[in-house]
């Protein structure tokens, strides 16, 4: 299981390296998330029905976008194109990789695997950072369930998704039928009062992640 120290790296590593002090002050008092994202995804099907991968959309919380953004030159304020952002957006998928991008796949029990990233992105919208990815699977894939979680399994990082439309599914036969399960608000709190409680994050972001589960008999 990573630790939280090459996890803060990685971070430190998507904004830049800007706001060091300021994260390490917030991270090393307590365990709990100091990242948090608002998530979409789409997942991608193929014509003959195969599952070919995932795309998502996650919007960064306005403090770490405020991190990120520091030191890179734009002519108007507050207005940032794709081509000044694509440095960081690269830093971005690089960075997020040793953390299998927080996507875990399984088609029928079996796991999954994912390719490099592609297609990637970010954007610079209502005071915050859109990163936009598409994870294609090693090899397409068939299957009557699909599930995938999106989470951080250390909790450093808290995945919230949009209200409306969180998922959707692309291409995908009309038999198949997509859930999401989001993780109770009083379950993330009980979360963060044991982590706190006991000094340790590991491995307990499973336990509440964000679930998709596409079933197509």
């Amino acid at each position: 299981m990573k630790t939280l120290i090459p996890r803060l790296l990685a971070l430190l590593a998507l904004a830049g390296g800007a706001g060091l002090g300021a994260i390490l002050g917030a991270t090393t008092a307590q365990a709990h998330p100091h990242v948090w994202i608002t998530a979409t995804s789409e997942l991608i099907y193929a014509p003959d029905g195969s599952i070919t991968g995932v795309r998502h959309a996650w919007t960064f919380d306005d403090m770490f976008s405020t991190y990120a953004l520091q030191g890179i030159e734009t002519k108007t304020k507050g207005v940032y194109s794709r081509e000044q952002l694509a440095p960081l957006a690269q830093t971005n998928v690089e960075s997020l990789k040793e953390f299998d991008f927080f996507t875990f796949a399984k088609a029928d029990g079996k796991k999954e695997k994912f390719k490099e990233p592609v297609d990637y992105f970010l954007e610079y919208k209502d005071s915050a950072l859109i990163l936009h990815f598409t994870l294609p699977l090693k090899a397409p894939v068939k299957a009557k369930q699909l599930a995938l979680d999106v989470f951080d399994p250390a909790f450093f990082i808290d995945f919230k998704f949009e209200d409306k439309d969180p998922v959707k599914l692309v291409g995908a036969p009309s038999s198949c039928q997509a859930n999401f399960q989001r993780p109770g608000e009083a379950d993330v709190k009980k979360l963060t009062e044991e982590m706190v409680a006991s000094g340790d994050n590991a491995n307990y972001g499973a336990m509440y992640a964000n679930k998709i589960l596409v079933n197509c008999p």
